[in-house]
């Protein structure tokens, strides 16, 4: 989170996320869903925070249209549940264009992405990779992973997750049939074992994801803990996005 704006708790900016007003909508012109720069105000705490409305998604012949901002919240709860702390604060709530997901807005170090990290930041690139294998994420591009003014390792755009069908497109295969960490196993083990139980993160995820997504999901935890490696591209499709920075 941007270190400019947080001298607050994480439920502090939660609330004030969830809560408070949303003003000065700015459009971001990259991407191709309509994504706006908004201040937050709750009286006493003010951020800025990145707004993606449900209206604004561009229809997708393989995505169920309007969801994915809730695949975005999916994947900050999911990666919560993990321990992985690389997607920045991110709520579901009404907003000046309708309802849609609200993330807190991070500072980012312009002159990093993954290109400039892979070396020096192997291990959190690693979490990321295995994340991305987990949610099956489509469209996992190198400025999607950057750090910000602090150093703190962020990564960001997960609408495009959680699919039924194999989708991983992604710049990061520098792991590809490497052992996965001892470490990421066992979060990976905890985080199957909760969904396999009626934990909040599971009735969150109901409402969020379909059932079929959901054990869609289970079904790459369970293949990732059997195979303790991480997968190879498929030769059969298209494994990286476009454009893919």
């Amino acid at each position: 989170m941007g270190t400019d704006q947080i001298p607050f708790s994480r439920d502090d900016v939660k609330k004030a996320l969830l809560r408070g007003e949303i003003a000065s909508p700015e459009l971001i012109p990259q991407g191709s869903n309509q994504t706006f720069l908004v201040a937050v105000s709750d009286g006493s705490r003010a951020f800025k925070a990145v707004y993606k409305p449900s209206r604004g998604e561009r229809p997708l012949w393989d995505f169920p249209s309007g969801t994915l901002h809730k695949r975005e919240y999916a994947s900050y709860l999911v990666s919560r549940a993990l321990r992985w702390d690389f997607i920045p604060l991110t709520v579901i709530r009404d907003g000046p264009f309708g309802p849609g997901s609200l993330q807190l807005w991070v500072d980012a170090d312009p002159q990093s992405s993954y290109l400039t990290l892979r070396e020096e930041r192997l291990e959190e690139m690693e979490r990321i990779a295995l994340f991305d294998c987990l949610s099956n994420n489509a469209d996992r591009k190198a400025s999607h992973c950057f750090s910000d003014r602090d150093g703190h390792i962020w990564s960001i755009d997960h609408g495009l997750t959680f699919h039924v069908d194999p989708k991983l497109r992604t710049v990061i295969w520098d792991f590809a049939q490497e052992p996965i960490s001892v470490g990421l196993m066992e979060d990976v083990a905890t985080l199957l074992s909760t969904l396999g139980s009626p934990t909040a993160l599971s009735r969150e995820l109901s409402h969020l994801l379909t059932p079929e997504e959901v054990d869609a999901l289970k079904r790459r935890l369970q293949d990732l803990l059997v195979s303790g490696r991480f997968p190879d591209p498929d030769p059969s499709r298209r494994n990286v996005p476009w454009p893919w920075f």
